[in-house]
């Protein structure tokens, strides 16, 4: 009786390792590149793992953080990363014009959270105030932050220069050890500073009148990942979207956010309220492609604007289920 209930249990075991296995192999790794740790917007891969739909989705998420949507962009072209997530939408642009092997697969954030900052004390008060020379800052070249930079410059007639200064706690130190005029962030990053009154806003990425209708990030692959591994793909997106909803429906995202990012509650459920309405970050649609494309073209990141048959093969968001 005995041995009999050894081999039921030595069995048992088997065929638990075996549906372990297969369990296993059923699973997709994905590698994702994402800009910026710790902000709302750029999280939704990291809560959607943490709450279990990517697995129930079958996939699992290596992340990788960048310090912004020009390394980003990078990772992907380069294939070091399969998706990219917060890449500047003109920084594709221009790698797609050029030959990049890169695909949107969808929008990231369709209008922009971003705002540029001084020191309390600095004399600055507006951003279109700042002295000829000025030096004010963005995250990595390629990044919506780049272009968002160039067109405050562009907007308000200065004589300054746009400066690449990393993350934003790279560029918090930068700006307060006199190194750059005026810094570049996006929430939760600085809201305690602000508290505090160690920094002032001048300007925000919505000052530039075109930004709250258009898709500034998107969401990248790898052309390969697109047209080789479709399937997977579908299922990431129908993931990141279940996310989105999951993040909007309640309390349980921002606890996990506000763990995720080292915030409190309160802070978190700010950061969603006021900056991040739920259509900023809905993947489904690039919005105002003609004027992407006037400022692709006015920063120079094409020489003209793409044709509808290169738009077709770069945009390749795959359909809800």
């Amino acid at each position: 009786m005995n041995r009999i209930l050894r081999m039921a249990s030595l069995v048992g075991m088997a065929m638990a390792t075996s549906l372990a296995v297969a369990q296993a192999a059923d699973v997709d790794k994905l590698t994702l590149a994402i800009g910026q740790r710790g902000n709302w917007d750029t999280a939704v891969a990291e809560l959607g793992q943490r709450a279990g739909i990517f697995k129930k989705h079958g996939l699992e998420l290596e992340l990788l953080y960048t310090q912004g949507g020009g390394e980003t962009l990078q990772a992907v072209i380069s294939a070091s990363a399969q998706i990219g997530v917060a890449a500047g939408t003109l920084g594709v642009f221009g790698a797609f014009a050029k030959g990049a092997p890169i695909r949107i697969i969808g929008a990231q954030a369709t209008g922009a959270a971003e705002y540029w900052y001084v020191p309390a004390e600095s004399k600055l008060q507006r951003l279109q105030d700042a002295a000829a020379g000025a030096t004010i800052s963005y995250s990595t070249n390629g990044s919506s932050s780049n272009s968002m930079a160039i067109g405050l410059i562009k907007q308000y007639g200065l004589a300054a220069t746009a400066v690449a200064t990393g993350s934003p706690p790279a560029t918090f130190t930068a700006v307060m050890s006199g190194q750059v005029d005026v810094g570049w962030a996006s929430p939760p990053f600085g809201l305690d500073a602000l508290a505090q009154q160690k920094i002032r806003i001048v300007a925000r990425a919505n000052d530039l009148p075109s930004i709250r209708s258009e898709s500034i990030r998107s969401l990248v692959a790898n052309a390969a990942v697109v047209d080789g591994q479709q399937d997977t793909l579908a299922r990431f997106m129908a993931a990141y979207r279940e996310t989105i909803d999951w993040m909007y429906a309640g309390d349980d995202a921002l606890k996990a956010y506000a763990d995720f990012a080292g915030i409190s509650l309160d802070t978190a459920r700010r950061v969603r309220d006021e900056f991040f309405p739920k259509a900023l970050i809905d993947p489904d649609r690039i919005s105002g492609l003609d004027l992407l494309m006037a400022d692709a073209v006015a920063f120079k990141n094409l020489t003209q604007p793409l044709t509808q048959e290169q738009l077709a093969e770069l945009i390749r968001i795959p359909p809800r289920q």
